[in-house]
């Protein structure tokens, strides 16, 4: 897909990302959030949710800010997050990567958010 018909948004909060027991008890309020993610695997469960909300975790990753690409997308489309991701490595910005069935999201580092948003745009991605 062509990078100059791709909308970013920048959601408002600040991001934490748990690494979690797989036995642990999640807040009620975390289906309350604007966005948040939850993935289980037989190895780990990895939560992504607003860095206010207060959770035991194993280990944990604060200060992430959330890219959020408009759609909802064709889930036929190729591409988009490796577009993304590509133009964010050529930038040595790391990323941490989330899609759902209409979208997906990039978590940054909220110290490279500026250099992010110059490098997609530089490549025709566009912000609202």
């Amino acid at each position: 897909m062509d990078s100059t018909k791709i909308v970013l948004s920048i959601l408002e909060e600040t991001y934490i990302i748990h690494k979690l027991d797989q036995s642990t008890n999640l807040p009620e309020e975390l289906i309350e959030c604007e966005f948040y993610s939850l993935s289980n695997s037989q190895e780990e469960l990895s939560l992504v949710c607003p860095e206010q909300m207060l959770i035991q975790s194993e280990n944990s990753s604060p200060n992430w800010k959330c890219l959020k690409v408009a759609g909802p997308l064709d889930l036929k489309l190729t591409g988009i997050l490796a577009g993304l991701a590509d133009t964010l490595a050529k930038a040595k910005i790391s990323i941490f990567a989330v899609s759902t069935f209409n979208t997906d999201y990039l978590l940054i580092q909220k110290q490279a958010l500026k250099a992010a948003k110059t490098a997609l745009i530089s490549q025709g991605y566009q912000f609202k």
